[in-house]
C-alpha cells in the first residue's frame, strides 16, 4: 500500500502583504500530480489546512477542488485533520458531503466518524472517537489510523475527560492511543498516526518551530508530547506543525514532520519542502520516500553594505521573496528606501543594520565600553524572541538582565492564546 503524507497547507496565508494563492494552487496540483505518478493509495494531511479560523471563499475553494482532485472520485481517500490555525467545527461541517468523495474530516481529538454507507470506493469497517478503519479499492488489508487534531489544553481537558493537573495530559493522550492501539491494531492491517501536535525525543534537542507556530507551546511544555508515546503497533506517525521536514527519534516507528509544501516565513528561507510517500505492508517497517516540492517562490534573506551591490543582485534575482539587511553608518533616507524598494517586485522588508563608526554623543560621559557596544550591536532579528527581548532590555537598562519573574511573565503573556 502507498501512502502519502502532507501537511501545513495553510491556504490564504500571506507573506506581509504578499498574496500566494496562485502559488499555493501550483504546488498543491503538483502534490495531486505526484499522489498520481506514484500511484499512492491514501492521502494524509496533518492539519492547518488552512491559515485562519475565518478564510476566504477563494481559500475554501482552492482546499476543497484540491482534495476532491486527490481523493480521484472516490478511489483514494483522502482523511484531513484540523490543526492549530483551523476552525475544527468549520473542517468538520464538510465531512457529509466530503466523505461522499472519499474525504474524511476531523476537527477535535474525539472526532467519531459515524458509520455510514459511502457512495464511493472506499468502505468504513470501523470507528471510534479518534480512530478509523478503512478498506480501500483494490486492497484486501484495512488500514487504521488514530486521529488527534491539533487541540490546546483546554479542549484537550474537555475532550479527553481529563481532571488531573497539567504534568498529566502527556499521559492522557497515550492512555487514549494505547488503548484504541489495543482494540484495533494488529498486525493484519496498516496501523497509522496522523496528529497536529509538537513533539520530540524525550531527553532530545527540542525541534525548532516556525516564528508564528510558538504560540502552541505553553508555558513549562505542558503541551510537548514525547515520541516514545506513540503506541508500539503503529507503523508510521505523520505529523504536522512544524514546517521543516524533520524525522524524530526515540519511536517504535518513523515520526516524520512532512514540512509546509512552501516557505512561509524568513526563518524557513531557502528550505527544501517535501511531501512524504510511504510504502506500506502488514507487520513490516514502512519505508519511507521524502518527494521534493518545486513550485513556489524561494525566499532569501540578504546583506549588503553598498546600494549599488544592491542594486545588481536584485537585478539577477526578481523571481523570489527578499529580506534585505543593508549595513549603514546611519538610518537609510526615504529616498534611498524607495530606490531599494523599486529595484525588485517582491522585497518584504528592508532591515537597517545601523553600525555608527563614532560612540553615541549620550554616552560622550560614560566610559563603560560594554554600552558603546551595546549601542552599536547589530540586531540579529533571526534569533529566538525570547533573546531578541533579553537584548531590548539591555539595550533599555544600561545592560542589565531582566530577572527571572520578568522573563517568565513575557513568556506567559507570548503563550496566552487570543479570545476570539
Amino acid at each position: 500500500m502507498r501512502l502519502l503524507h502532507t501537511a501545513d497547507w495553510h491556504i490564504g496565508k500571506r507573506l506581509q502583504g504578499h498574496y500566494r494563492l496562485g502559488e499555493q494552487r501550483e504546488v498543491l496540483n503538483e502534490i495531486i500530480a505526484i499522489a498520481d505518478q506514484q500511484k499512492v493509495d491514501l492521502v494524509l494531511v496533518a492539519g492547518d489546512l488552512f491559515d485562519t479560523f475565518n478564510p476566504s471563499a477563494e481559500a475554501q475553494d482552492l482546499l476543497y477542488d484540491t482534495l476532491k482532485r486527490l481523493s480521484d472520485g472516490g478511489k483514494r481517500p483522502v482523511v484531513a485533520i484540523a490543526g492549530n490555525h483551523d476552525d475544527p467545527a468549520h473542517i468538520e461541517a464538510q465531512d457529509h458531503f466530503g466523505r461522499e468523495c472519499g474525504i474524511l474530516f476531523a476537527g477535535y481529538p474525539k472526532t467519531e466518524i459515524k458509520a455510514h454507507q459511502l457512495t464511493c470506493a472506499v468502505r468504513l469497517l470501523c470507528s471510534a472517537p479518534g480512530f478509523v478503519e478503512l478498506q480501500l479499492p483494490n486492497h484486501d488489508v484495512p488500514v487504521r489510523i488514530l486521529l488527534t487534531p491539533y487541540a490546546n489544553e483546554a479542549r484537550f481537558r474537555a475532550y479527553m475527560g481529563m481532571d488531573q493537573p497539567d504534568a498529566e495530559l502527556r499521559d492522557q493522550l497515550h492512555q487514549h492511543w494505547q488503548s484504541l492501539a489495543n482494540a484495533y491494531m494488529d498486525d493484519r492491517g496498516i496501523n497509522l498516526l496522523a496528529a497536529h501536535l509538537f513533539m520530540m525525543n524525550r531527553g532530545g534537542e527540542k525541534p525548532v518551530e516556525p516564528d508564528d507556530e510558538r504560540s502552541i507551546l505553553q508555558v513549562g511544555g505542558a503541551n510537548i508530547i514525547y515520541t516514545d508515546l506513540i503506541p508500539k503497533q503503529v507503523q508510521y506517525a505523520a505529523l504536522g506543525h512544524l514546517h521543516r521536514y524533520q524525522t524524530l527519534g526515540g519511536g517504535a516507528c518513523p515520526v516524520v514532520y512532512s514540512s509546509s509544501p512552501l516557505a512561509y516565513s524568513f526563518a524557513e528561507a531557502d528550505q527544501q519542502k517535501y511531501v512524504i510517500v510511504i510504502e506500506a505492508e502488514p507487520g513490516q517497517p514502512v519505508q519511507v520516500h521524502p518527494v521534493p516540492l518545486t513550485s513556489g517562490k524561494r525566499l532569501m534573506k540578504k546583506s549588503f553594505a553598498q546600494i549599488s551591490k544592491l542594486l545588481e543582485w536584485t537585478e539577477l534575482n526578481q523571481d523570489c521573496y527578499v529580506e534585505i539587511t543593508m549595513q549603514t553608518a546611519t538610518y537609510l533616507s526615504s529616498a534611498e528606501t524607495r530606490q531599494i524598494a523599486s529595484s525588485h517586485p517582491n522585497i518584504v522588508s528592508i532591515v537597517p543594520d545601523v553600525r555608527p563608526t563614532l560612540p553615541d554623543p549620550l554616552f560622550a560621559d560614560v566610559p563603560d565600553e560594554s554600552q558603546i557596544t551595546a549601542k552599536s550591536a547589530t540586531i540579529d532579528l533571526s534569533q529566538p524572541i525570547d533573546d531578541l527581548f533579553v537584548d531590548y532590555f539591555k539595550s533599555k537598562h544600561k545592560g542589565q538582565v531582566p530577572n527571572e519573574g520578568l522573563t517568565t511573565l513575557f513568556r506567559e503573556i507570548l503563550a496566552t492564546e487570543p479570545t476570539e
